[in-house]
């Protein structure tokens, strides 16, 4: 796999774990650090950026639903994010509750700004922890 067929790689993958889509962007982002052939910096950018477009997707979806009276029977979810408002979506990352969150964040119209500032922090934190799990692995066993 070249450096570009890489990168778009981690890209999609990344985007699509942040939608409602099935994807596997972590497991993309390990064996591409593992093989080393493209810079851990650009493969965690790229993955942040792709994963933080897919929440905003999410985000913006949210922003379509109509809006309900929420008050009722009201999820994990949704109560974190009336409590601490969008820096909830610093977890925005989570398997199953981050797609949750984030199109929450869009149905109670939150100030878009901080929502992706939070999202991006989220997403970008995970990328760079498995990275230097991964890398620090990579260094042990040679």
């Amino acid at each position: 796999m070249n450096d570009i067929s890489a990168v778009i790689s981690v890209f999609a993958g990344s985007f699509l774990s942040a939608t409602l889509l099935p994807g596997y962007s972590e497991i993309l982002l390990v064996t591409l650090l593992t093989i080393g052939s493209v810079s851990p910096l650009m493969l965690v950018l790229t993955a942040t950026l792709g994963n933080t477009l897919g929440g905003v997707i999410n985000v913006a979806i949210g922003r379509w639903l109509p809006r309900l009276n929420y008050e009722k029977g009201a999820s994990t979810a949704l109560r974190w994010l009336q409590k601490f408002g969008p820096v909830t979506l610093l977890l925005s990352w989570l398997p199953i509750v981050g797609d949750l969150l984030c199109l929450l964040a869009g149905w109670l119209r939150m100030p878009v700004t901080p929502v992706v500032v939070f999202l991006c922090l989220g997403k970008a934190l995970r990328y760079i922890i498995i990275t230097a799990v991964t890398l620090k692995g990579i260094t042990l066993w040679h």
